[in-house]
């Protein structure tokens, strides 16, 4: 079974190969039942990629901030938790330890902070990968 199969459904990937290899003895009918069958699934895959970023342009171009403005939005809450997590919350632990003998440490966000940013980083490269081109919105 070739590895497109396994990577595109997962752990079900080997045990379809099995059964296709079970249902069709023929070798050479079981590898094309195999191919075609990887060849419907990336087909599936692109055609749900493609509605998706039909949504994302339709969302984009709405005047309303509530449906277009939520990528934005994303990233302003994105900087505010890197600011809290790296910024406000020590040089506040920092300040009330002149005042206060047991400072409580307040909670941390960098478990998945660094997840959220990464994938902000990433898209926001491709922003800029579009206003380089010069396809950005205005």
């Amino acid at each position: 079974m070739g590895p497109l199969l396994t990577a595109l459904i997962g752990p079900l990937g080997s045990a379809v190969g099995t059964i296709i290899d079970r249902v069709i003895p023929d070798k050479n009918a079981a590898e094309k039942a195999k191919q075609e069958l990887q060849t419907e699934l990336l087909r599936s895959a692109v055609q749900g990629e493609l509605a998706q970023l039909e949504i994302n342009k339709i969302e984009a171009a709405n005047p309303s901030a509530f449906v277009s403005g939520w990528r934005p939005f994303i990233g302003w809450v994105c900087a505010s938790a890197m600011a809290f997590q790296y910024i406000v919350a020590p040089m506040g632990v920092w300040t009330a330890s002149f005042f206060m003998d047991n400072v409580p440490v307040p909670p941390s966000l960098d478990d998945v902070l660094m997840e959220l940013l990464f994938g902000m980083l990433g898209l926001g490269t491709m922003r800029t990968v579009e206003k380089i081109k010069g396809v950005a919105r205005q």
